[in-house]
């Protein structure tokens, strides 16, 4: 995926206290992205924006927008992509 597209689907990421704890225990951030993308789409984004791989996405809808919930890969550091984000 390039890089343009992958921005169109990530819009940020989002963290609050639960999903600073995701961070911690489960590998995992959270990310506000567009409503359309699919759980596919997101992982690539993930992936080409942040050179980290994806083990797995969830995602919700909420008023805030759509949510996805990306748990790396175990050889990835969520605690240190999020520092590198400034989220930490």
């Amino acid at each position: 995926m390039r890089l343009e597209e992958a921005q169109k689907i990530v819009i940020r990421p989002y963290v609050t206290e639960r999903t600073f704890e995701q961070i911690e225990r489960e590998n995992k951030l959270c990310f506000l992205v567009q409503d359309r993308s699919t759980k596919q789409q997101i992982a690539s984004a993930i992936e080409a924006l942040y050179e980290v791989k994806v083990r797995g996405v969830n995602t919700a809808r909420t008023i805030t927008g759509k949510k996805a919930f990306v748990r790396l890969e175990t050889e990835n550091s969520a605690a240190e992509l999020a520092t590198k984000l400034g989220l930490v």
